[in-house]
This record gives C-alpha cells, structure tokens and sequence, in this order.
C-alpha cells in the first residue's frame, strides 16, 4: 500500500486548535486525513480514534446512525486531554460509498437492515480497509494507543499492523428513536460492544 504525507495546517474547531495531516493512497486516489493535538511521538499510549467518514451523519446531522456524535466526542475527548490523533478515513457507507450507502437507506426504508441492505446490494457487512492506518500512524510517530471504539475489529485489525491496545476505551453516544434499530444490528450482526444492547438486546436485531 502507497500511503503518502502531502501537508500539514492547523486547524481550529470549536474543540481546539488541531493539526491537520493530509494523506493520499496513491492506489485509490482518496485522500484521508489525521487531525493531531500535543506531542504524539514520545512513546506514551495516545488517545485516539479511527473514524470513517460518514457525510450524511457528520455533516448533515443524521439521526440514523451515531457517526456524528461519536466525532464530535471524540474531537472533544482529546482537546479536553490535550493530545491525541483522529484519523478521519474515506470510507464512506463502511466502505460502499456514498451513493450506495443511499441505495442502501432506501433498502432500509422498505425494511432491511443496515447488514441486509448492504449484502442485497451484493457488497460485504463491513468493507472497510483498515491497512491505510498504518502509515500514517506510523508519519504521526503513534506506536501505542487508547482506542475510543466499539468496534473489535478496529482493535484486532491494529493490533495485527503491530500497534499496541493500551486500551479501548467506548464510545457510546446519539442513542435516539432513529437509529435504534441500527445500533441493535451493529451489537447483534457486527460485534460492537454496545453496553446492554450488545448483551441483550442485540439479540433482538
């Protein structure tokens, strides 16, 4: 995998003042970005998240999924500590793309849910690629981290690239009338470790 560092800029938030780290793959084309706050590269565990770009629940604000409230606490968990890395990857859909992940919606509308949707379209539950961390986490100097997720499959695929869990650390947010049914697929067909949903509940989706 060609994974290359293009640019650096600040970038204030409302959360703080972060560093934006742009990345291309020269194999795909897409560009993905890290935003960085404090030093990262002293060996100490850092705070951090993979998060996979979601248009319609980052920047439309979306009720049916958690995407953008699980960024939005993210960002705001590392600037309350003062030093962490997000890696914000375009992987939109859980790798489909955007306008599949429309089609997927209307699939939805009609009954399916978010896996079934996804498998009539004929791609996989997840399809998502989680090699592209690697380099940049190693440009950033991250070897050990604190995982903000629910998903185990984040926490396996670093560990396999040789990055170490120091911890995960959950991140249960934007529970609503909405995206009920999608958070209880998520525990009952993806393994994300949802609190109560993934222990019972789960077992309803």
């Amino acid at each position: 995998m060609s994974v290359v560092f293009v640019a650096a800029s600040l970038l204030p938030t409302p959360f703080g003042v972060f560093t934006m780290h742009g990345f291309l793959d020269q194999d795909t084309g897409k560009e993905h970005v890290a935003l960085t706050l404090g030093q990262l590269d002293d060996g100490a565990p850092v705070l951090g998240r993979l998060h996979s770009e979601c248009l319609t629940g980052d920047a439309l604000f979306s009720l049916r999924c958690d995407c953008g409230f699980q960024l939005e606490a993210a960002l705001r968990a590392i600037a309350d500590e003062g030093r962490g890395v997000l890696l914000y990857l375009r992987q939109e859909g859980r790798g489909i793309g955007l306008l599949n992940k429309i089609r997927a919606y209307a699939l939805q509308d009609a009954g399916a849910d978010t896996v079934e949707a996804n498998e009539r379209l004929g791609f996989g539950a997840d399809m998502r690629d989680y090699a592209i961390c690697l380099p940049m986490l190693e440009h950033l100097g991250v070897a050990s981290i604190r995982l903000m997720t629910n998903n185990p499959r984040k926490v396996k695929a670093l560990e396999g690239f040789g990055i170490r869990i120091a911890e995960r650390r959950p991140l249960q947010v934007g529970r609503n009338p909405h995206n009920q049914r999608y958070l209880l697929t998520k525990a009952g067909k993806l393994g994300h470790m949802l609190g109560e949903l993934h222990q019972g509940e789960a077992r309803e989706g």
